[in-house]
């Protein structure tokens, strides 16, 4: 008898882990949603990251998302401490030198763009405004998703981040989930807005 798939995208809560079980002291998403037992997270987001995540008991989807050899756009909202200049916006689009399991990798070319504010809901906790009293927010675009990647290229070019939100992956929207919502997907609309055949 063929497993019956089943697609969610959820938007992931700041402090919340990317497996089902809690650790740390820190929530698992099995304290959020009841899910079907063989549904697993495709891929992560940091403890401290928020936003686009799916989950699925699609092998075959699994393989297609986070195997390099199919790059898949994935669109972050960055709050950054100070105000990149041109320069520094520039460097993160060609490529900076991160250390990735040790070993200095490259990133590959990105997309890079100051929006306003996005109105997004208050993290919780916020960030703290009397530390950090002037930030700006990025759009990023990668094609790559190495661990802590984006922190790791914003940090290199002066530029902490202070609030990370994944948004898309391809064409694939949060909106318009709010923290810890989740939402069903088919597999045809999850397919076609992921470019995949």
């Amino acid at each position: 008898m063929a497993t019956k798939l089943h697609y969610f995208i959820i938007y992931k809560p700041y402090k919340v882990l990317s497996q089902f079980s809690d650790e740390d002291g820190n929530p698992g998403l099995g304290s959020l949603y009841q899910l079907p037992k063989d549904v697993y997270p495709v891929g992560r987001l940091d403890l401290d990251s928020e936003g686009l995540l799916l989950l699925t008991n699609d092998k075959k989807l699994n393989h297609r998302l986070l195997n390099p050899q199919f790059a898949h756009t994935r669109t972050y909202w960055v709050e950054v401490e100070g105000l990149p200049t041109r320069e520094s916006m520039e460097k993160l689009e060609k490529g900076v030198d991160i250390k990735v399991g040790g070993k200095i990798h490259h990133t590959a070319p990105a997309k890079v763009r100051r929006i306003d504010s996005p109105g997004l809901a208050e993290r919780d906790p916020p960030v703290n405004r009397v530390k950090h009293p002037i930030t700006n927010w990025l759009e990023i675009c990668l094609g790559e998703g190495k661990n802590r990647q984006v922190r790791k290229m914003t940090a290199c070019v002066g530029h902490p981040t202070l609030r990370l939100v994944r948004v898309a992956i391809e064409s694939l929207g949060l909106a318009p989930l709010q923290p810890g919502e989740i939402t069903q997907i088919s597999q045809k609309a999850l397919y076609g807005k992921l470019k995949l055949k």
